[in-house]
């Protein structure tokens, strides 16, 4: 298969399933927006692996071993190997980021229950903060090191974002990943949450784990100045989207059973073009 049309076959993987993200990288210039594409596309193979597959176990050992290949130069024919061997070649990647993302898939496989935030902040880091490191090396090459922590938390941010917006969605899968600590605090608990139960207690829960998640957004911002500027726009792009979905559940009255809260497409439109 031709690079352009690996690619290609990527790009069309995070259009289908991340729209906000595809939205805001689609800024970048061409050859760290194809990088994104690839990087993308390995994730959501992972992660489809865990949410869709009828034995992930087995399938997800099998994408190990895949990778493994891949890391010591074999040449795999599929397009997003392709794609992701120029990546590779293009550019200073972190392997460990990619090996821990897969950890983080397993702790899925595992459906452990969330004790406190620390907790959650350590399955935050192995499935998101993560993608922000294999980023690093595509969006601010020069100033990867030093941007690592902003990574690490604008991760932890967009991750709880994901918790409290598919509260509902979790629960059909069996999955719960509000920390039994914060809704103790608010009278709240797993038997309430899997009988899906709003309310104030539910609400209060909700927004203590929210105040969290945009306080990560808050501490990642600062570090903005240290991409270069081809990458700050869509950088900030996708933190100001991603964080309006936890607005946007708000409006809903905090309706995260039973419907998939996201931003308009006027809505992004607005919120991007308020900082362009």
């Amino acid at each position: 298969m031709e690079l352009a049309k690996a690619y290609k076959e990527c790009e069309k993987v995070i259009k289908i399933h991340s729209k906000t993200f595809y939205r805001a990288f689609s800024m970048l210039p061409s050859k760290e927006r194809n990088a994104v594409w690839a990087i993308y596309s390995f994730c959501r193979t992972v992660d489809d692996i865990v949410d869709e597959s009828d034995n992930p176990e087995e399938e997800l050992a099998q994408f190990e071993e895949e990778f493994d290949r891949f890391l010591s130069g074999a040449e795999l024919n599929e397009a997003n190997w392709i794609a992701l061997s120029d990546v590779f070649k293009r550019y200073d990647m972190n392997v460990q980021a990619f090996k821990d993302m897969v950890k983080g898939q397993k702790m899925d496989l595992a459906h452990k229950t969330y004790e406190t935030t620390d907790d959650v902040l350590e399955y935050s880091y192995h499935v998101a903060s993560t993608v922000g490191l294999m980023l690093l090396p595509v969006l601010a090459p020069e100033n990867e090191k030093a941007l690592r922590d902003s990574a690490v938390k604008l991760g932890y941010a967009m991750q709880i974002t994901n918790i409290l917006r598919d509260v509902g969605e979790d629960l059909d899968r069996q999955r719960v990943y509000l920390p039994a600590e914060v809704m103790s605090r608010h009278g709240y608990d797993e038997s309430l949450l899997l009988e899906k139960q709003g309310g104030q207690a539910f609400i209060d829960t909700w927004e203590e784990m929210a105040s969290m998640a945009e306080g990560y957004y808050d501490e990642a911002m600062k570090s903005l100045y240290l991409y270069p500027p081809s990458s700050r726009i869509p950088v900030k792009g996708a933190a100001i989207l991603y964080r309006a979905i936890l607005d946007q559940v708000r409006k809903n009255n905090y309706n995260v059973f039973s419907e998939k809260n996201y931003v308009p497409v006027n809505e992004k439109n607005k919120l991007l073009s308020s900082y362009q």
